[in-house]
């Protein structure tokens, strides 16, 4: 990781992560609730994972926008 970038491409960089996490959330989240009935642990796989990219969502928010977000429970 040799290459310099500046606090806009930084911010840019991290606005798509979030954006991309947030469509691998709502992926998961639609196939643990297609799964549940026929397949339940492919839906606890996908509900996990789904709590994965929550998680890194709320990391994001944080970085993006700091102080705005409750605190944990």
């Amino acid at each position: 990781m040799t290459d310099v970038v500046d606090s806009d491409e930084l911010l840019r960089r991290i606005q798509r992560a979030r954006a991309c996490a947030l469509r691998e959330e709502r992926t998961w989240r639609a196939r643990s609730d297609d799964l549940r009935p026929a397949d339940p642990d492919g839906a606890r796989d996908a509900a996990v994972r789904t709590m994965a990219y929550e998680a890194v969502l709320t990391v994001l928010d944080e970085i993006l926008t700091p102080g705005k977000h409750p605190a944990p429970r």
